[in-house]
């Protein structure tokens, strides 16, 4: 099977929606094994050109023979939609893609923590009072969150799918590692880093795919 082909996984979903035990799959109640429905190729075309990317080819054919987001990984790949003629990814973070900057290069293919260019958090041994240490503090934490924050930081990235707790996955659509799937860890102070498979950079398909191997793996065992 080639990473563009898709077939079998509309099929595969049915099943699974159609087992009781599916329910306790991490994130199903959210996307209820259900994908929104492929994207036309003029759809796809505007898409691109309104945004000024090509998107990787194995995102690319899910998007126009699979779906336009919802099953998938934890809780639900994020749709596509065009809404008021304005093309847009929903879901928790997805607002986290500048779709400006979207077809300006990912520089990196290595993890990084943008947290590394900050000093230790203050210590309120240091501080002669609770007030100095708290003002401390929250310029520390002000600081530290304009920092990693920062949007530069995410350019050329699409955040594709939300993990809990502020953890989020995204593509790689532009720059060296094109293609890739990455990890935003920066709400546990990790950074960001690139997803492996079996030691090679894990592309969409083989990131989709694992996740519903894995899902019908866990209905089949019922495990909870």
């Amino acid at each position: 099977m080639t990473h563009s082909d898709w077939a079998d996984v509309p099929e595969r979903l049915s099943r699974l929606a159609a087992v009781p035990g599916a329910g306790a799959v991490f994130g199903s109640a959210d996307h209820g094994w259900q994908l929104g429905p492929p994207l036309e190729a003029d759809d796809l075309a505007d898409l691109e050109a309104r945004l000024g990317i090509e998107l990787p080819d194995e995102y690319r054919s899910f998007l126009l023979r699979a779906g336009c987001g919802g099953a998938g990984p934890a809780y639900g790949l994020f749709p596509v939609l065009r809404r008021n003629g304005r093309w847009t990814w929903q879901g928790d973070g997805a607002d986290l893609t500048d779709l400006g900057t979207l077809n300006q290069p990912f520089p990196h293919v290595e993890a990084f923590n943008p947290a590394d260019a900050l000093p230790a958090p203050p210590e309120e041994e240091d501080f002669d009072s609770t007030e100095e240490f708290n003002a401390a503090e929250d310029a520390y934490w002000e600081r530290h969150d304009t920092i990693v924050c920062h949007p530069r930081h995410s350019i050329g990235l699409l955040y594709l799918c939300h993990l809990g707790c502020a953890y989020r996955e995204a593509l790689v659509i532009t720059g060296p590692a094109r293609g890739q799937m990455w990890a935003d860890g920066t709400a546990d102070g990790t950074g960001f880093e690139p997803l492996y498979d079996d030691g090679k950079p894990l592309g969409f398909a083989r990131w989709y795919r694992r996740w519903l191997d894995a899902a019908e793996d866990q209905v089949s065992h019922g495990v909870h």
